[in-house]
């Protein structure tokens, strides 16, 4: 797997096509979502959070739902981003999982660029996770059609992790197999690809009800974990926000 300063090189060799202008005010949207998250650990319990929504750009700072961060130099048709990434990765022990820590949640911070094109959004990150020392990778596309007054977004990506970061999470070792009767594990690297839509609802002219359902295909590498019990994963949010434009 290609490392964070593989993705570094890519992105400082793209042209800069022009100065890109920084909005001066909030643009996009805020509000409140509920979210769900299928866990893919046995014994444990769908993850269900009421949280802020939160996807705008302010000047060169930005959110964009679970990413945040700064828009630096320009570079092709968006800037290079220094990014932080909020995961929920982690899980506690249950029962069906005795003898095996809590696992902390990754804190990914990395580089990346949003690049805005006349066929749609493409992303691309690259981060190195402070909790388990693993690199990551994510390429997305996006874009966007209407029906009617409904707007939809597809998405379509590809998540890539190193083996440090998989084996943080699903990796079980000699003496976590001896106490908690799972077999050892020692994962490697992984390919997830990622199918989505978000759709968007107007109210009026700046309250909406927001929808997005995602889905994972987990490769081996993750499946073949004793502490795994499927080999895909859901998750979606329903919200209220408002637009700034």
């Amino acid at each position: 797997m290609k490392k964070l300063p593989n993705l570094a090189f890519t992105l400082v060799c793209l042209h800069a096509s022009a100065q890109l202008k920084m909005p001066d005010h909030l643009v996009g949207a805020v509000g409140g979502v509920a979210f769900i998250t299928q866990s893919i650990i046995k014994g444990d319990t769908n993850s269900q959070k009421v949280l802020p929504y939160m996807s705008f750009d302010y000047q060169n700072a930005f959110v964009r739902i679970d990413t945040f961060g700064l828009k630096t130099i320009p570079v092709g048709n968006g800037h290079l981003e220094l990014v932080g990434r909020i995961s929920f990765e982690g899980f506690k022990t249950n029962p069906s999982i005795n003898s095996i820590q809590n696992h902390s949640n990754p804190i990914p911070l990395g580089i990346g660029t949003r690049q805005l094109t006349d066929v749609g959004a493409f992303f691309l990150y690259g981060f190195y996770d402070i909790t388990s020392g693993g690199y990551a990778q994510e390429f997305t596309y996006a874009t966007k059609f209407n029906y009617g007054k409904l707007n939809f977004y597809p998405q379509l990506g590809l998540e890539m992790r190193g083996a440090k970061y998989v084996n943080y999470l699903y990796g079980v070792n000699t003496m976590q197999s001896s106490s908690s009767g799972l077999s050892s594990y020692t994962a490697r690297a992984s390919n997830v690809p990622v199918l989505g839509l978000a759709m968007e609802v107007p109210i009026d002219n700046s309250w909406n009800i927001n929808f997005q359902y995602r889905t994972k295909w987990l490769d081996n590498a993750i499946t073949k974990s004793p502490l795994v019990s499927t080999k895909s994963q859901y998750n979606g949010f329903v919200g209220l926000t408002y637009s700034y434009k």
